[in-house]
C-alpha cells in the first residue's frame, strides 16, 4: 500500500498463531526506508482486510477464495488437543481422533479447522472464541483440537497438549489480492521464499532474457562492422603469410639449383 508517491509503507496483516517477526525483521534490514505495519486479526477478518485494501498481503489459514486472492502455502501446523494436566490422554505422548470418541471437544465459532463435525461428542453450545474455549477447558467442560500455535498461543500453568497423530493439519499461507501485485508485495514475497538480497529473480535484478528458439538475438550496434574488420585482418594476415611460404620456396630451390650446377667435369 502506498499512502503517497513520496511515502510508501506496506500494510501486513495476520492471524492468530502466526508469528512473522523473521519476515519483518528482514524487512526493515533490505527496505529501511518503508515503513512496515502489522496488523493482527482474526481468520475470518483476514479476507475482509485484503478486499478493502487495509492490507497490502496477509499471513492466512488455507483455504482462501483462489479467484481473487493469490497465496503461497508455507508450512502446515500439527494439530493438538488441549487437555487439563490431569487428564488421562496425558499418559500417551500422542493420540488418535478414535481417542476422543468419549471426550467432549468444544467447537467455537471461529475454529479454523474446517470440521464438519469434529470427533468426539458434541457440546452443549458452541464458545464463541478459541481463548473462550481454553477457559472451559480448564474449567473441565470439555476438550479442544487446534493448530499447535494456537494451543501455545492460549497457554495456560493448568493445561497442556498432546499431538493428534491422525488429524487433518492447518495449512498456512501468505496471501494478496492478485490485482494488487504491487512492487512492494513482490519484495515481501521474495523475502518470504528465502531469496537473497542479490538473488536474480528480485524486481529491478533480472537476468537478461533468452531468446527464443529459431530466433537469433539482435546484433549489438558496430557489431559487424567490428567483425567485417577482424575479417579483413585476417584475411590480410593470411595473405602475407602464404606470400611469405611462397618466397621462402623459391630461395630455397635457387639454392638447391646452385649446388647442382657446379664446374662441369672434364671428359677422359
Amino acid at each position: 500500500m502506498t499512502d503517497s508517491a513520496d511515502s510508501p509503507s506496506f500494510r501486513l496483516a495476520y492471524v492468530p498463531g502466526v508469528t512473522p517477526a523473521k519476515w519483518v525483521r528482514i524487512w526493515q534490514e533490505r527496505l529501511p526506508d518503508i515503513p512496515l505495519t502489522l496488523l493482527q486479526v482474526t481468520a475470518e477478518e483476514a479476507s475482509v482486510v485484503l478486499r478493502e485494501g487495509a492490507a497490502d498481503a496477509a499471513f492466512v489459514r488455507l483455504p482462501v477464495d483462489r479467484t481473487v486472492f493469490s497465496a503461497i502455502p508455507l508450512y502446515t501446523e500439527t494439530t493438538v488437543v488441549v487437555v487439563p494436566r490431569d487428564h488421562v490422554i496425558t499418559a500417551a505422548e500422542e493420540i488418535t481422533l478414535d481417542d476422543l470418541a468419549d471426550e467432549v471437544v468444544l467447537h467455537p465459532l471461529d475454529d479454523v479447522m474446517g470440521w464438519e463435525r469434529p470427533p468426539g461428542e458434541p457440546a452443549f453450545e458452541r464458545p464463541a472464541t478459541t481463548e473462550d474455549a481454553v477457559e472451559l477447558v480448564a474449567a473441565n467442560i470439555g476438550v479442544l483440537v487446534v493448530p499447535q500455535s494456537l494451543a501455545r498461543l492460549h497457554h495456560r500453568r493448568d493445561l497442556t497438549y498432546r499431538t493428534v497423530a491422525d488429524a487433518p493439519g492447518s495449512d498456512v499461507a501468505l496471501a494478496w489480492p492478485e490485482e494488487a501485485t504491487t512492487d512492494l508485495v513482490e519484495d515481501f514475497i521474495g523475502i518470504v521464499r528465502g531469496r537473497t538480497v542479490n538473488s536474480t529473480r528480485g524486481r529491478d535484478r533480472q537476468a537478461p532474457a533468452e531468446a527464443p528458439k529459431g530466433e537469433r538475438r539482435k546484433p549489438q550496434p558496430g557489431g559487424a562492422a567490428r567483425r567485417s574488420t577482424a575479417q579483413g585482418a585476417a584475411r590480410g594476415r593470411g595473405a602475407g603469410a602464404k606470400g611469405g611460404a611462397a618466397r621462402g620456396g623459391a630461395a630455397k630451390g635457387g639454392g638447391r639449383r646452385g649446388t647442382g650446377g657446379g664446374k662441369p667435369r672434364r671428359r677422359s
